[in-house]
């Protein structure tokens, strides 16, 4: 789809299942049940989409998704099914790994950054051999030195061959990566989990990441259990909601199993999408 005259398309690197009470933190799950439904292992369905954006000057991947890394176990703990994958996305849109000029990481946990590395001749070496990695420096310091709640979503293997392979560019603030592209901190998630803006044309598309994974996330109070600085997950919300209502933003959710895209409206007291993709 069109942002003014920059092209955008969702990607899927995989589909997988996480444990619905963890997406969905103090909310009661008869009410998140309504919206995201369990399996008898109380996993809700999930998408990864990474995000592929061609500016006219520059291809440019936001996150990843999970990549080919992942253990047995791991596959089985997360249901992750690879049917589909982010090659061929890629391929559908007429691209490979070598086309891709700039990554940018929302953040560096494995089912965001997961696609950033590949093992080739058992050494493991940047996915897209052309691209620079753009990671905000705070998030990159907490993912080389994680503690004891999050280090079960950071993998080294991920993103320390990056800089071993000199392809990452830090950003110490918010700003823009190429024109049209920027990125701005939005903290909750991982205390620098940040939200990627794209705007032409006078048109706007924001791609959320975790501070919105899914459409039943845009209500403010529903907060992942997952994330580290609730309170600053509901303030980023609560701002760039209203932002989007205003300018009639374009936002890409990244983990949706349905929708890839959309507008949100409000529908009497409570916030609707109007699905785009």
């Amino acid at each position: 789809m069109q942002v003014g005259q920059i092209e955008i398309t969702p990607l899927l690197d995989a589909r997988f299942r996480l444990d619905g009470g963890a997406m969905f933190g103090v909310v009661p799950k008869p009410l998140w049940e309504r919206r995201a439904p369990a399996d008898d292992r109380n996993r809700i369905a999930m998408s990864v989409r990474p995000l592929l954006v061609r500016t006219g000057g520059a291809n440019v991947l936001i996150d990843a998704g999970i990549g080919d890394k992942m253990s047995a176990k791991e596959t089985e703990i997360y249901a992750i099914d690879r049917a589909q994958h982010l090659d061929l996305s890629l391929a559908a849109a007429g691209l490979t790994a070598r086309d891709i000029d700039v990554v940018i990481a929302s953040h560096l946990h494995f089912d965001h950054a997961g696609g950033f590395t590949t093992v080739v001749d058992d050494v493991l070496v940047p996915r897209f051999a052309r691209a620079r990695y753009v990671i905000r420096r705070g998030e990159w310091e907490d993912a080389m030195h994680p503690h004891e709640r999050n280090r079960a979503s950071y993998f080294a293997e991920n993103y320390a061959p990056l800089e071993r392979a000199g392809v990452v560019d830090f950003m110490d603030a918010d700003g823009e990566v190429v024109p049209g592209v920027s990125v701005w901190r939005t903290s909750g998630h991982t205390r620098h989990h940040q939200a990627i803006r794209i705007e032409s044309g006078g048109r706007t598309a924001v791609f959320v990441a975790d501070l919105m994974p899914t459409t039943a996330h845009v209500d403010p109070a529903w907060i992942m259990g997952y994330d580290l600085y609730p309170m600053d997950t509901l303030a980023a919300k609560k701002t760039l909601i209203a932002e989007a209502l205003a300018g009639e933003y374009v936002i890409v959710f990244e983990h949706d199993p349905v929708v890839a895209a959309g507008v949100l409206r409000q529908d009497g007291t409570r916030l609707a999408v109007e699905a785009l993709i």
